[in-house]
């Protein structure tokens, strides 16, 4: 059953914490999943959430510093001490703790990590903030399982019973030469059933799908969708095992991947979240607010420029809004299929192959909507038929030069290496808005000759 905050919990957990009553709080509290509890984090007033952390054993705040919110977590590690915080991190895997490492000052994070206990655990943490965060390096974890290719199966037992206790979750077991180069991997089944005298060599399985350093993270992403890895190995430069990566991680950036693009297709062109500062979410949207009022005032330079048309049809002006709105339509469909496409890396033939298909698409939707508003505008509107005809062939005409820019932009800016996200949010609606009234009222002189 999900687990949801009530009020009246909210109201216990605040009266016990004022009366003090860390027996009753502490009950309370440990019945429920630390991610249940995180959630509690964000409702509480900073110095609450700090009373209840300071209150809990090591093991679950450990885990409730992961499920929480950025700001709320930055507020607690503010009011805890360096030691306290090492404290935590000693509980924590590598990756996880360097993450929270990585989001102090430089000063207290060179004091967190002089009060580590585990000497081997604080040199995995130092190691792994060389990397940057958006890399393989800055993901993985130096926790495994590895054996070397030149023991028996006795021995490569014996190693393993010692390095999984240090491993939360043995996914799976890495090969490796003397010099530590990932060689493949080794099956638990085929370790289960080979005599204990059998060499690793002679069973392990070479073929084995890695990642370097220095890979982006969204292509290890890609990679782990693609053969649905539970985990993936990390090696350097060399070919040497140096970490891997789970899934878990792996979720996380698909979920900001995602959200990154949801913020650019919106018009968003930072990172932000509701609770941040007015400034910062000014700071974000304001460029493609500009954008949009550049590009309005665009489409009224060119009605203006067709003032006259409009004086002698004035039926034309009604329409613009209909042009208008289905060039945008159209052009953010086409753009978001190709943007999905690119990120799934599920798009194949040629550019001019993929221009041709959307013209072909374009044109049999164009027909069958001007079709419909023909007889709509006709029968309906009573609009004359010459108007009709006009605003049938710019509508036919603006879907597909509509269809045409959002399909070719995405390709180009991915092509240079720019996020195609972008084609699908303010930049595609407005270039195409312009471009579908600069159509219709051509046409519209080219038919009435004004």
């Amino acid at each position: 059953m999900q687990f949801k905050i009530s009020k009246e919990l909210l109201v216990q957990i605040e009266q016990l914490i004022h009366q003090k009553n860390d027996q009753e709080l502490s009950i309370l509290l440990n019945d429920l999943h630390h991610a249940d509890i995180a959630e509690i984090f964000d409702e509480l007033e900073s110095e609450e959430a700090i009373y209840i952390f300071k209150l809990l054993d090591s093991e679950i705040t450990a885990e409730i510093l992961l499920e929480l919110e950025d700001d709320v977590r930055e507020k607690i590690l503010q009011g805890l001490s360096a030691k306290e915080i090492a404290e935590e991190i000693d509980e924590l895997d590598t990756d996880d703790a360097a993450d929270i490492i990585g989001e102090l000052p430089q000063k207290k994070k060179e004091q967190v990590i002089s009060e580590l206990e585990d000497v081997e655990h604080a040199k995995d943490i130092v190691d792994l903030l060389r990397y940057d965060e958006d890399s393989a390096g800055g993901l993985m974890g130096k926790e495994l399982v590895k054996v070397n290719e030149n023991w028996n199966v006795l021995t490569c037992v014996k190693e393993m019973r010692i390095q999984a206790e240090n491993v939360t979750r043995v996914h799976s077991i890495y090969v490796v030469d003397d010099e530590n180069r990932l060689k493949g991997r080794l099956s638990l089944k085929d370790l289960l059933v080979t005599s204990t005298k059998t060499m690793i060599s002679d069973v392990y399985i070479k073929k084995v799908d890695s990642v370097r350093v220095n890979d982006s993270n969204v292509e290890v992403a890609r990679i782990m969708q693609k053969y649905d890895l539970e985990a993936i190995p990390v090696v350097d430069e060399m070919g040497r095992l140096v970490g891997r990566i789970t899934i878990d991680d792996i979720v996380d950036v698909i979920k900001d991947e995602a959200d990154k693009d949801y913020q650019l297709a919106a018009g968003i062109s930072q990172d932000v979240e509701a609770d941040d500062s007015i400034l910062e979410l000014t700071k974000a949207r304001l460029p493609w607010l500009v954008l949009a009022l550049f590009g309005g005032f665009i489409s009224v330079t060119l009605l203006e420029s067709f003032q006259g048309a409009m004086q002698f049809h004035k039926e034309l002006f009604f329409f613009t809004p209909l042009i208008a709105a289905m060039a945008g339509n159209v052009g953010v469909q086409s753009s978001a299929i190709i943007v999905q496409g690119l990120a799934n890396h599920s798009i194949s033939g040629t550019i001019f192959n993929r221009l041709l298909k959307e013209i072909s698409l374009s044109l049999l939707n164009g027909l069958i909507l001007a079709t419909l508003l023909f007889v709509g505008s006709h029968f309906l509107l009573g609009v004359d038929t010459k108007i009709g005809i006009i605003v049938t062939i710019a509508l036919v005409s603006v879907i597909i030069i509509a269809s045409l820019i959002g399909t070719s932009i995405p390709l180009i800016l991915d092509k240079f290496g720019i996020d195609p996200a972008l084609a699908t949010g303010p930049f595609i609606t407005t270039s195409n808005d312009i471009c579908g009234i600069l159509i219709y009222f051509s046409i519209a002189k080219l038919i009435l000759g004004f």
